[in-house]
């Protein structure tokens, strides 16, 4: 069984009438104030083993805080479950875990610690409507919807594909350092910049938490967060609105580099921006004629269509796409983190 098999057998056993599990997020009461939602990260499949705790610590917390935007959640509270080998740092985790959360207009109100052989650290976030607003749900697109991403896809993907050539960065994600060989191939195509700003993006995600509290100001939207892959969460959008879809290759917003960075690392470019997954932006959909505002840096690729058929339109050329994604049960793990 593959994950997403495994999701609605859990959702078919412990909720049947499909009151309480969520989409990114419960709502509790059954849909009134506020949210919930877990994820954690374990060491040596969402990050590597030697990743500084506190880039593990704000890690851990900007992946949990993108399911809160996917609903337009204002984040609150979260509790803290953290196993680790002994004299593992934990120190750097926390304070670094506490003070994303801060930044973010939430607190760290508890938690569990454990003994372990590698890191496992797993948070639960909880937030409250935003006064004025609805929640954020992926079955609320309806034909002729406008679709839209809220940033660039695929760097995130080049970025854990560096790490697994070896890059690594600072305490801080700010600075990247490379195995020499690997240095000298971006410095000769001078791409060493863009190549560090992909693993910075890998490892420090920004959560659109603003863009998911306008959206949930809206008469009407559909959203989720892009953390498996644009190809398969908008499967999953389409799937809950019971509509299709038509998106533009030449829509998909991608960073100037990333093409030579894809075919670099061995991977197609749109592939790996459709298929690559972490980019922790929201994919939402928006009646025609509605536009965020331009601050979010938004870009709209496609449309709703009635039907169930996804599609792919490249040119003159239109393909089903296919729901590739990261799947915890089918995907090969990796030395350095796949997405969650």
């Amino acid at each position: 069984m593959n994950e997403e098999g495994l999701l609605r057998w859990i959702r078919r056993s412990v909720d049947p009438d499909g009151r309480w599990i969520g989409d990114d997020a419960a709502f509790l009461p059954a849909g009134e104030e506020w949210a919930v939602s877990v994820d954690h990260q374990v060491a040596g499949t969402h990050f590597p083993v030697d990743l500084d705790p506190a880039a593990v610590g704000r890690r851990l917390v900007a992946v949990n805080l993108s399911d809160l935007a996917a609903c337009g959640a204002q984040p609150c509270f979260a509790l803290l479950a953290l196993a680790t080998p002994p004299g593992w740092p934990i120190r750097r985790l926390v304070r670094a875990a506490a003070g994303r959360l801060e930044a973010a207009g939430a607190r760290l109100v508890g938690g569990d610690l454990a003994r372990a052989a590698q890191c496992v650290a797993s948070l639960t976030v909880i937030g409250r409507r935003p006064t004025g607003g609805r929640w954020l749900r992926r079955d609320a697109a309806r034909e002729g919807d406008a679709l839209w991403l809220g940033g660039t896809v695929g760097e995130s993907a080049a970025g854990r594909l560096w790490i697994e050539r070896g890059a690594r960065a600072s305490s801080s994600g700010r600075r990247v350092t490379w195995p020499d060989e690997v240095e000298r191939e971006l410095r000769a195509a001078r791409r060493f910049t863009a190549a560090g700003r992909a693993v910075t993006r890998h490892l420090a995600p920004e959560p659109q938490l603003a863009l998911g509290r306008w959206l949930a100001r809206r008469r009407r939207a559909a959203a989720i967060d892009v953390s498996d892959g644009v190809a398969l969460d908008l499967h999953r959008l389409c799937r809950a609105s019971r509509v299709g879809a038509v998106i533009e290759a030449s829509r998909i917003a991608i960073p100037p580099a990333f093409p030579w960075m894809a075919r670099a690392l061995g991977r197609d470019p749109l592939d790996l921006a459709l298929s690559g997954g972490e980019d922790y932006v929201l994919l939402f959909a928006l009646p025609a004629g509605e536009r965020p505002p331009a601050r979010f840096g938004c870009t709209t690729i496609g449309r709703c269509t009635a039907g169930r058929g996804i599609f792919l339109q490249e040119g003159r050329r239109r393909r089903r796409l296919t729901a590739s994604g990261w799947d915890h049960f089918t995907s090969a793990a990796t030395n350095c983190g796949q997405p969650s």
